[in-house]
């Protein structure tokens, strides 16, 4: 619990990166080495925190390993409540102990930034009124920048990620970012990722006629699980109807936090 209304009260921070030698020699810390804070615990709840990781690839230009998570979550029925996710790649890392575990986490009325896979892992993550913000890449000239989500929703877990009621905005260029592109990592080829984006602003920062791409070829966003619903903002204009896959209203219906949830319900008080 913070120590105050404001998150930025209190404040989790550190400076590690994926390509960040380890102290011992023993290699570098990798990507989930490199979180600042790692929950593993099942029942987690944190209001009002900012959890932050604040390396920079300008100031370490030899380091090719440029993830640096702020926190990865690993627990079932983890909840965020009013919390800030700052970083530039890989800022919150919502994933699962195992592949076998389906972790349930709810984010409401929290805030994230970040450039590349900024909200990213295989939980089924449910992000109600948040605000997602792309930052501005000067080490980068054409567009993109990067992408604000990448799944990697395990191919047995009928849930991933739901954005709902939110908003993404941005400090780039109009159109610099893509919304999504799927992660399928190496170890599990098997993966689905699954995001679903519904009843949320996407600002000019998105690129609305080409709002997904490939991470891999081997696996396009197309095969994926991905859908959007009622968004709004002129990121989300439809140009290219084949490249914006919508749910009707009927299937919207088991898009909500009660269905991604069950039985846990975090979201009780709003």
């Amino acid at each position: 619990i913070g120590a105050g209304a404001d998150p930025r009260d209190v404040v989790v921070v550190y400076d590690n990166a994926a390509g960040t030698p380890r102290p011992d020699g023993s290699g570098t810390y990798g990507t989930s080495g490199s979180a600042t804070t790692t929950v593993r615990a099942d029942g987690f709840t944190a209001h009002r925190i900012t959890f932050a990781n604040d390396w920079l690839r300008a100031d370490h230009p030899d380091v090719t390993g440029t993830q640096a998570v702020a926190v990865k979550v690993q627990g079932d029925r983890s909840a965020f409540h009013h919390c800030r996710f700052l970083g530039h790649q890989d800022t919150l890392y919502a994933d699962s102990r195992d592949l076998s575990l389906f972790a349930r986490q709810y984010y409401a009325d929290c805030y994230a930034e970040g450039d590349v896979d900024f909200v990213f892992g295989r939980a089924t993550a449910v992000y109600e009124r948040c605000t997602f913000r792309t930052l501005v890449r000067p080490d980068l000239g054409a567009a993109p920048h990067g992408f604000v989500f990448a799944p990697s929703t395990a191919g047995a877990n009928p849930r991933g990620y739901l954005v709902t009621r939110g908003r993404v905005t941005s400090e780039a260029p109009d159109a610099y970012y893509k919304l999504a592109r799927p992660w399928v990592p190496s170890s599990d080829p098997t993966a689905r990722p699954m995001l679903t984006v519904r009843e949320t602003r996407l600002g000019a920062g998105i690129d609305a006629v080409a709002p997904y791409a490939d991470m891999q070829d081997a696996y396009p966003w197309q095969e994926q699980r991905f859908a959007e619903y009622r968004n709004t903002g002129p990121g989300a204009a439809v140009t290219v109807p084949e490249n914006r896959p919508r749910l009707t209203r009927a299937e919207a219906a088991s898009h909500t936090p009660e269905a991604y949830l069950g039985d846990w319900r975090p979201y009780a008080r709003r």
